[in-house]
């Protein structure tokens, strides 16, 4: 017998559904992602910490999961909400969304009227939000109240939750040593760093600038991660101190904190950007390129200080989406290069990250 459940919205909202995934009640912030496949990549993307994620597309669940197409080492976000979940029917898959979800304790809300839901968010931004799910008494009225009693993700460091403990090695072998600064970094930066030929070393978000220095780096990298920028501690205070010290490129949450390192500030999109297919222009070459995104803040255009040049901007509402330092080899972008899922129309920055390396060594 399914279990009957729901999404209450912090404004009195509220969506029915079925219980899948695992039993239980959760908070988060509600947003919704474009994508029409890559369900495992988004569920498993750090980015995604402590937010219940609507995904707009009908189907889900097709071609199932396994551990190869995994972009972390857990599941870090709250909730999914879906309007078909489907049983999977592929070669590649070990097992289901719904097992997957279920096996992380997160629950999973299917038969929702995901269009009504997605144009609302739309309308009425991102909020907060408290998925009903482990089949109790539970009044609507009730779970708004909770939804809104919930404190959150603005001001807190989310970045140290994902954020691995310790620092590890994930690639030996190049002719260029890079050290990633871990904010909730995706694996398929990595994998692109090493197909790249970098030595790649992975350091907690934590790490002192004197620490990373000390590891001789022909790069660093600021990696993505979720929440707000302005609460993650001490990594825009390390940034400080490496610029102009080694190359840099920074990646949607490391975009925003090379920004503020640099002197900009950082503010609430109305509903965010999540999705593998948002149009940027590149202003440097005129072209445009479909890109995958996850975030809910940016860096705000009134706030760039001298120093920092616009290099693209979002088609769909004219915020920044990439920027580079006048004087000293420091670049960056809103979105991921990466893609996963998503397509590689900007995969070429990690080569320009290899120049802007190779020209800093003379």
């Amino acid at each position: 017998m399914s279990i009957q459940g729901y999404l209450a919205l912090a404004d009195g909202t509220v969506f029915q559904g079925i219980s899948l995934g695992a039993a239980q009640d959760m908070p988060g912030e509600a947003v919704f992602n474009t994508g029409m496949s890559g369900y495992q990549e988004i569920v498993s993307d750090p980015s995604y910490f402590g937010q219940i994620v609507t995904l707009s597309t009908a189907e889900v669940g097709n071609y199932g999961c396994n551990d190869e197409d995994m972009e972390s080492r857990g599941i870090f976000l709250n909730g999914l909400i879906v309007q078909n979940l489907n049983q999977p029917s592929s070669w590649r898959s070990t097992q289901s969304l719904d097992a997957l979800l279920k096996a992380a304790n997160k629950p999973i809300l299917a038969n929702v009227d995901t269009r009504r839901l997605v144009l609302h968010l739309r309308e009425h931004g991102t909020q907060k939000a408290w998925l009903h799910a482990d089949g109790t008494d539970l009044t609507p009225e009730q779970a708004v109240a909770k939804a809104n009693e919930w404190n959150g993700l603005d001001g807190i460091d989310c970045a140290k939750q994902v954020a691995a403990a310790k620092s590890y090695t994930w690639s030996k072998k190049g002719d260029l040593r890079v050290v990633v600064i871990d904010c909730g970094v995706k694996y398929n930066i990595l994998r692109q760093l090493a197909e790249m030929g970098f030595k790649v070393e992975v350091v907690p978000c934590g790490t002192t600038a004197t620490k990373i220095l000390a590891m001789k780096p022909d790069g660093v990298l600021l990696s993505n991660g979720p929440g707000d920028p302005d609460g993650v501690e001490g990594v825009p205070e390390c940034v400080k101190k490496l610029l102009g010290k080694v190359p840099i490129m920074g990646i949607c949450l490391g975009h925003q904190i090379l920004g503020l390192a640099c002197g900009a500030k950082t503010g609430r999109l109305p509903f965010g950007h999540h999705g593998c297919n948002h149009p940027v222009k590149n202003l440097l070459t005129g072209n445009v390129e479909i890109t995958s995104q996850n975030h809910n803040f940016a860096i705000m255009p009134d706030s760039m200080p001298a120093d920092l040049e616009l290099t693209h901007i979002n088609l769909n509402d004219g915020s920044i989406e990439g920027m580079r330092h006048r004087k000293l080899p420091a670049f960056s972008v809103q979105y991921h290069p990466e893609a996963a899922p998503g397509p590689f129309d900007a995969r070429y920055l990690f080569t320009q990250f290899r120049e802007l390396m190779l020209g800093a060594r003379g």
